[in-house]
């Protein structure tokens, strides 16, 4: 049985917390920034926690099961 690799861009984009959560960075961040509000430039900055109906499929990526 060969090795399973992990998706290479899912490993770029995802971290494991030592609790076993994954952290994501939030979308919309990277350009056109100049008709987004300050205050809402300013929330996307800090990362989120992938929700629970999309684990499943991160996990599958970054083979964690």
């Amino acid at each position: 049985m060969p090795k399973t690799k992990t998706h290479s861009s899912a490993k770029k984009r995802f971290k494991v917390t030592g609790t076993g959560k994954v952290k994501r960075k939030h979308a919309y961040k990277s350009h056109i920034l100049t008709k987004k509000t300050t205050k809402q430039k300013r929330n996307l900055t800090h990362s989120g926690i992938v929700s629970t109906a999309d684990m499943n499929r991160v996990e599958k990526m970054l083979v964690l099961k």
